[in-house]
């Protein structure tokens, strides 16, 4: 069955990542720069490679997990040496005019203009302690004290849901009934959902198996935006959350993305779009 999935605090604070990892790149060492003109790499047909270009790329690698070495910097700086030169062979053939070219430029540009604005406005927007406290709190209040093992069967109809229950009360077994249903990712598991908190189902599947008692299954069919569900209530037990500092670091991702949802639909806003 498609559910809003949420059986763990952790799993609800796992998300995509804010930004992508340049933005968060350690401070980088100026790369290795032989002698010759100061601020230059190296010169290729003439052509001088300035040292930030180096360092950016140094910065970028460093970001997604190099280890800083002589030997990390020789290769940017072989690898910028490599650009330039194609880069030339590349404006001798004219590539530089051709209006697809010219369009990923600017595609290029502005992502890094993009990313260099919204590292600004993390920087400038710190998630606070008490923002971070407040979230972990609303969500395990959100969560509920207790996660339920349940079963279930979906299929299109209500009379086809009504004849399940019919052959249950009669003593067939749930688990041979689950195999017409139409959830596909537990049909052949005897309908068996695993541990889950209610807040992670829709609201009528969740409301339908918090009343249940447990071993018992439910005696009218129950309706989603699914379809129509036999539920069947296996087990209940605590529902254990992690502690706050064990999920921080997610919660402050989360808040801070949220942040910048925000602050883009704000411009959005204010941007005229004909």
């Amino acid at each position: 069955m498609n559910r809003m999935s949420l059986p763990r605090l952790t799993a609800v604070l796992v998300a995509g990542a804010l930004l992508q990892a340049p933005l968060f790149a350690q401070e980088a060492k100026p790369a290795a720069k032989p002698a010759g003109k100061p601020g230059v790499v190296a010169t290729v047909n003439g052509v001088a490679i300035p040292a930030a270009r180096a360092d950016a790329l140094l910065s970028s690698q460093l970001a997604q997990g190099q280890q800083d070495s002589e030997q990390l910097r020789a290769a940017v700086r072989n690898d910028l040496i490599n650009r330039e030169m194609l880069s030339q062979a590349a404006k001798k053939k004219g590539f530089d005019k051709k209006p697809e070219v010219q369009a990923q430029f600017e595609l290029s540009r502005q992502g890094i203009l993009v990313n260099a604005y919204l590292q600004d406005f993390v920087n400038g927007h710190k998630v606070k302690d008490e923002d971070v406290k407040k979230e972990y709190d609303g969500i395990v209040k959100a969560m509920g004290d207790k996660e339920y093992k349940a079963r279930h069967i979906l299929v299109e109809k209500e009379d086809a849901a009504k004849d399940i229950i019919a052959r249950l009360q009669k003593g067939e077994k749930f688990e041979e009934l689950a195999k017409q249903s139409k959830d596909p990712g537990n049909k052949d598991r005897g309908g068996d959902l695993g541990w889950a908190a209610p807040s992670g189902y829709v609201k009528p599947f969740a409301d339908a198996l918090v009343a249940l008692q447990k071993g018992k299954f439910s005696a009218s069919p129950v309706n989603t935006q699914f379809g129509w569900h036999v539920i069947q209530l296996d087990d209940v037990r605590e529902l254990k959350h992690p502690a706050l500092d064990e999920v921080k670091p997610q919660i402050q991702q989360r808040l801070q993305q949220q942040a910048l949802e925000k602050h883009i639909g704000e411009l959005r806003a204010k941007t005229k779009v004909e």
